[in-house]
């Protein structure tokens, strides 16, 4: 394993379809890159988002007006990714995608944690 790994995480929702039912499917794909090349992790899945019709049209409606998909429903995919992605990446023995723990500074409070992620 190299001294220093830069993570990087990425995820792209691709579409927003309505299903006859009224609920809406969100395919996506959530990409983790280690630099150096030692592993790629690529999670593909569909968002099933259920709800009041008004609602579903409303996410639909803003999707058609190529607006960014709502914050909850990217958060949750987000979530659920990353859970696979942390026990993937143990299988792979590389270090996990999570951002880097705050270090306490000598004043007391927590330092701003670089932007940076490196294992």
């Amino acid at each position: 394993m190299p001294p220093q790994v830069q993570i990087g995480v990425n995820i792209n929702m691709l579409d927003i379809d309505q299903k006859s039912d009224g609920s809406l499917d969100a395919p996506f794909v959530f990409t983790v890159n280690f630099t150096p090349s030692i592993a790629q992790i690529s999670i593909k899945g569909k968002a099933k988002i259920s709800g009041d019709a008004e609602d579903t049209k409303k996410i639909l409606d803003e999707h058609k007006a190529q607006k960014a998909p709502p914050v909850q429903l990217v958060q949750a995919v987000s979530n659920a990714a990353m859970a696979d992605a942390i026990l993937i990446s143990r299988s792979l023995n590389v270090p996990p995608p999570l951002p880097p723990i705050p270090q306490q500074s000598q004043a007391g409070q927590p330092s701003k944690p670089d932007s940076r992620y490196t294992a």
